[in-house]
């Protein structure tokens, strides 16, 4: 076998053709070898036009069909703005597939080191510290989203570039980096590689169950290296829970798309690497759609773009020069299992070095900025992102000089460690921590609810919170045609949802839409109206109340608050919000109108009146303790 690893290796080192090499830690999936992929690439527009054999493959033996790099471009697929760079959707088909020793590949690749020159990158320290404070005060602030990625490149030349640097690259990440999903070099016929190590799925489906894996938060090790204490810190610090909480929330909005019956979150675990950890979720469901579609409607996971993630994609154009190219795209394997099922894998292209045939080299890193976020510490986790491919291309040493990972002890075994995830399990919604089936109806909610989309897909959650509830649930984009003629004339509830933007903002065309068909709703609507986050404001300001921006924004706030007189943990997701004093609380008392507010602030939480009601947090997030229960209670008192 050793001959015949050496022969394969050999030839990939000699040839120009394309080729793959790829080390997974897929569950069920050999981990001792590394798959050899080799075949012709073409270029498609659109990932349904990718090709794919049906039936089941000859010998009943699992397959590889295709192997897709998805560049960040093809996002526009979803109908969300982004700059369009060219970067191809391209697919590789094999002809050859090898499954290797790991350590005989280890063996018989190329060793030597790899220079960069001219190294640095493009958008400097005080640069992207300032580009921090900017969108946490600018966009964050202005109720535009809950988060947002914002890249930047580490750029740099490999001089006499080709396949055995790209191989030797591949090594030295291979034995380097510790905790990756996914180890990988791609290389292309044009002499563009990718090599890299995603430690983050984008999106796995056998067997009709999807499992999506979002990461975020990062404890970054000191130069003495990791240690429990810290770690504790960093999994005790507010910022990182809401900051994983957010990214478990949008990635759930897009499971709920992409599912039968929405999806369950496993977690949280601690993915340890060379230069870092993060902590993570898993979330798995179930799934009728085709691999391509599966891959289509999640393009891209929040914790590369932001939430909600269509606007993170028009905040992503005014911050960042240029475009993505593949990074936060994703590598996408797809096969058929040994009687013909869809298989799909596919690691998030995060951590890559990505080099044209001219040997220019570009490592994209970015942050995830949340309403907490210090600039400077931004900029570090950059750094530290960043910091396993440089040290695999020599530009940064390797931790304590070694060329291999170290393998000491996982923190992650530690007693403390393990209370301290468990007890960010404690503060998730029940109702998201076990699949539902269709025995599972929470509620006897008679109907046919109609929501409305103002450009957050925490709307497929809500309508799955809504049908376990026991309604029939249409959901339909505020801009689509004759979506007012259908919310006026329709039988059953209308929800109004959630959406970025400033509610009080008349220039904006969707607000002049939303304030319009809110207004007819609570005027002439007889089969109840319930607003959540931006719908609740909308009805707010219908009945008269301030709407005014918070001095902090709520995104990704989990509180505990007086609903109607009992309490309830909820998660909030709002820069905005309805505000009145007692005088006013009084006066609408008169006309039926009931309000949970805070006390001190006048904050209005929620509200409820003949035929209408709202909240200001989201009863579908993970982190509404009880939002079924929430909701089939509002949707009883707004029947007239």
């Amino acid at each position: 076998m050793r001959n015949d690893t050496h022969a394969v290796i050999t030839r990939l080192l000699s040839a120009d053709s394309p080729f793959a090499l790829i080390h997974r830690r897929t569950p069920g999936h050999d981990q001792d070898t590394v798959e050899v992929l080799t075949g012709p690439v073409s270029e498609v527009e659109r990932l349904t036009d990718i090709p794919l054999p049906t039936g089941a493959p000859e010998g009943g033996t699992a397959v590889a069909d295709a192997l897709a790099l998805v560049p960040f471009r093809q996002i526009r697929e979803r109908g969300f703005d982004v700059r369009d760079d060219g970067t191809p959707l391209a697919v590789l088909r094999p002809e050859e597939r090898y499954a290797l020793p790991l350590a005989e590949v280890l063996e018989a690749l190329p060793a030597h080191r790899v220079d960069v020159e001219d190294g640095a990158f493009d958008v400097d320290d005080d640069a992207y510290a300032g580009i921090v404070r900017r969108v946490i005060a600018e966009e964050i602030g202005s109720g535009e989203g809950a988060n947002f990625v914002i890249r930047r490149t580490f750029r740099g030349q490999i001089p006499d570039f080709g396949s055995t640097d790209a191989l030797a690259l591949f090594r030295r990440l291979l034995a380097g980096e510790r905790g990756a999903y996914w180890t990988y070099v791609v290389r292309l016929a044009d002499g563009r590689t990718l090599v890299g190590a995603s430690p983050e799925v984008h999106v796995r489906m056998s067997g009709g169950t999807v499992v999506m894996n979002p990461i975020s938060g990062t404890y970054r090790y000191p130069a003495g290296g990791a240690d429990a204490d810290g770690l504790l810190a960093f999994l005790h610090d507010r910022k990182e829970v809401e900051e994983l909480s957010m990214v478990v929330d949008e990635e759930l909005k897009m499971m709920c798309t992409v599912g039968d019956r929405g999806g369950v979150v496993v977690g949280p675990r601690l993915r340890e690497m060379a230069h870092l950890a993060h902590t993570e979720y898993e979330l798995r469901g179930r799934s009728s759609l085709d691999v391509r579609e599966v891959l289509r409607e999640t393009m891209f996971a929040a914790t590369v773009t932001g939430s909600p993630v269509q606007n993170a994609c028009r905040v992503i154009e005014r911050y960042e020069p240029g475009g993505r190219g593949y990074y936060a795209g994703a590598l996408a394997l797809i096969g058929r299992d040994g009687g013909g099922a869809q298989t799909l894998d596919s690691p998030i292209l995060i951590r890559t070095a990505d080099i044209d045939g001219s040997g220019a080299l570009g490592v994209a890193v970015g942050a995830t900025l949340v309403r907490h976020s210090d600039p400077r510490g931004e900029v570090a986790e950059t750094h530290a992102k960043a910091a396993g491919v440089l040290s695999a291309l020599g530009v940064l040493p390797r931790p304590e000089g070694r060329d291999e990972a170290p393998a000491g002890p996982r923190l992650a075994d530690d007693p403390r460690v393990r209370a301290a995830l468990d007890a960010r399990r404690a503060d998730l919604a029940p109702f998201w921590l076990r699949m539902r089936t269709d025995d599972t109806a929470e509620g006897g909610v008679p109907g046919h609810a109609l929501v409305i989309d103002g450009e957050d897909t925490f709307t497929a959650m809500l309508a799955h919170l809504l049908r376990t509830a026991g309604l029939a649930v249409t959901v339909r984009r505020y801009d689509e045609p004759g979506v007012r003629e259908a919310a006026l004339t329709h039988e059953g509830p209308v929800v109004l949802g959630p959406g970025p933007g400033d509610p009080g903002d008349t220039a904006d065309p969707k607000m002049r839409f939303l304030r319009g068909l809110t207004a007819e709703l609570v005027a002439g609507h007889r089969h109840g109206l319930l607003g959540v986050c931006l719908g609740h404001e909308l009805i707010a300001a219908e009945l008269g109340l301030e709407i005014a921006r918070k001095d902090v924004p709520f995104q990704g706030a989990q509180e505990r608050i007086d609903f109607f007189g009992r309490e309830e943990t909820v998660g909030f997701y709002n820069t905005f919000t309805a505000r009145c004093d007692e005088t006013v609380e009084t006066e609408l008392a008169m006309h039926r109108v009931e309000l949970s507010r805070d006390a001190v602030s006048g904050d209005v939480f929620a509200l409820r009146g003949p035929g209408f009601a709202g909240v200001q947090f989201h009863p579908e997030s993970v982190l509404t303790m009880d939002g079924v229960g929430v909701v089939a209670e509002l949707l009883a008192v707004v029947r007239v």
